[in-house]
């Protein structure tokens, strides 16, 4: 831009306000990133689609700050009955042996209807100073060498260092991107969707009748005395396309498959027709302007990976875009977003396609049902990155050892484990300790005190050190083992962990110095300690 312009500029412009644009906006703003997020949308949608966090997204939410809001609002999932002719054939509970573990606190998702998860992120960016810019369509982006100009339609424009598009699956952000989106759609994965009330059905089960010539589910939405979300095979017309949606189709369709009356069905709402797509990006990003969530690739809604790989799209972009906007970033660092991301999404849509394959098998017999479409793998706890370039281990050369051990690699989520304050002896959780927007190192040992005193002196404003069993009176005590164990720790040893709570870095205890190597190649010199970065 010219050196005469005086237009303000946002460091971060993030468009569309949904799950995954609000939580990379929380994470921003708790960077201390002036950040601005708009929707076209001049009411926030009363969405009950999706049906709410798994276990790796509650990881995310909690160390946002809200997860014990979408907790209280939300309800444990739900075991599922299975009906043929009308009569129930099977209970399952998929989530059963899910029970929350020491490495793992959240073993299994949460029941939440996407309003109200939106409203608590909603609430959690307000705390910010930071609300949601309503009724502002982004219509046209032009791109400089440090900025990009966004015009709105009704004449405004914002000017900003970055531009995120979190605006779903017809995003407009990636269309002006000229951006692909490969893939198909299926239509014979044509669903009808919408929230509705019922009465006489138990609330206690998420309902499934199934027979050879369609299907119809209801779920009962937290937080509602009646409200169901409804989801069926469409009625087709003579032509053999799929009738839209409305209470009178709802009713018919219940009364078919169901055998139920139709009329116990009322207020049918927020109705849409979902066709199954399995879409991705070839980009994240181009220039100044990302993509995240939906907008970068959609898939089958076998499993609930949807908006829980958006909201992990954006804890992962949230750090690296956090010092790229504030001028404090290697380049290369923001180019990780996508060389991490893009597999994962790869790899969601296959998963997605087979949980698919096997659901649709499964409803060929009586006593199947959804239940089929969730694995440990659909959990998201398994999702890491030991390809990336941000993964290295010194132990055995600049990456992760190719040897598994117990314990995480380099790339790999860092898990919870409880350890003891040293000080005071009080519980104190791993996952308190990497709570915020800083790097964590751990310091397994008293052979890695020397290394944590050196890493914290010089890089104290974004990183926080932690000895385990230093034999100093600050830090953590490990007096079970459980903490070495579940790292897989066996001689002494420095864990770095990076904001999004993976394992960067894990080095030999007097190697100190490949932790400093380490965060100036990513974010170059530290702020002093508890200075706030400029915007």
């Amino acid at each position: 831009m010219s050196a005469t312009t005086t237009t303000t500029i946002t460091p971060v412009l993030i468009v569309g306000s949904g799950p995954t644009g609000l939580t990379l906006a929380c994470d921003l703003a708790r960077h201390s990133v002036a950040v601005r997020i708009i929707d076209k949308s001049p009411d926030f949608p009363r969405s009950s689609r999706a049906k709410g966090p798994n276990a790796r997204s509650l990881e995310v939410l909690a160390d946002l700050g809200v997860a014990d809001r979408v907790l209280a609002a939300g309800s444990a999932p739900l075991p599922m009955r299975k009906y043929r002719d009308g009569l129930p054939v099977a209970d399952a509970d998929p989530h059963e042996a899910s029970d929350p573990a020491p490495d793992t606190p959240y073993g299994r998702p949460r029941l939440i209807a996407q309003w109200a998860l939106e409203e608590i992120l909603r609430d959690r960016l307000a705390e910010y100073g930071v609300h949601v810019e309503l009724g502002a369509e982004a219509i046209a982006l032009t791109q400089h060498a440090d900025s990009v100009d966004v015009a709105l339609a009704d004449g405004r424009s914002i000017t900003a260092r970055y531009v995120v598009g979190c605006d779903g699956a017809h995003s407009p952000v990636r269309k002006m991107l000229g951006v692909t989106f490969e893939g198909s759609t299926a239509e014979e994965q044509t669903m009808v969707c919408g929230d509705v009330e019922v009465d006489g059905l138990d609330r206690g089960f998420w309902h499934q009748w199934f027979d050879e010539d369609g299907a119809v589910m209801l779920c009962p939405i937290p937080g509602t005395r009646s409200g169901w979300w409804f989801q069926a095979s469409p009625e087709t017309d003579g032509a053999g396309n799929p009738v839209p949606p409305s209470l009178e189709s709802f009713r018919r369709l219940l009364a078919r498959h169901a055998r139920l009356p139709g009329d116990r069905l009322s207020r049918a709402e927020l109705l849409s027709t979902y066709r199954g797509n399995e879409r991705m990006a070839d980009r994240y990003r181009v220039g100044r302007v990302l993509l995240a969530g939906d907008a970068a690739h959609v898939h089958s809604i076998a499993g609930g990976m949807g908006m829980n790989t958006g909201i992990q799209d954006a804890f992962n972009l949230g750090w690296k875009l956090a010092p790229a906007a504030t001028g404090r970033a290697a380049e290369g660092l923001l180019d990780t977003y996508e060389e991490e991301r893009l597999p994962v999404a790869a790899r969601t849509l296959g998963i997605a396609a087979e949980r698919l394959r096997a659901t649709l098998d499964a409803i060929k017999e009586p006593g199947g049902g959804l239940d089929s479409a969730m694995t440990a793998e659909t959990t998201g706890l398994g999702i890491g990155y030991r390809w990336s370039p941000l993964a290295r281990d010194t132990r055995r050369g600049t990456h992760s050892p190719a040897g598994a051990a117990l314990g995480p690699r380099a790339g790999d989520r860092a898990p919870d484990a409880t350890c003891r304050d040293a000080a005071t002896g009080a519980p104190t959780r791993m996952f308190d300790v990497f709570a915020g927007p800083h790097f964590t190192l751990l310091g397994f040992g008293p052979g890695t005190a020397d290394a944590l005193r050196a890493a914290e002196a010089e890089h104290g404003g974004r990183l926080r050190a932690f000895g385990v069993d230093t034999g100093e009176r600050q830090g953590l005590s490990d007096p079970t083992g459980r903490a070495r164990t579940t790292y897989g720790i066996t001689d002494d040893a420095l864990v770095l962990i990076r904001p999004d709570n993976h394992v960067g870095l894990i080095a030999p205890a007097d190697d100190g110095r490949a932790v400093g190597e380490y965060l100036n190649r990513l974010v170059g010199t530290a702020p002093a300690t508890g200075a706030t970065p400029a915007v």
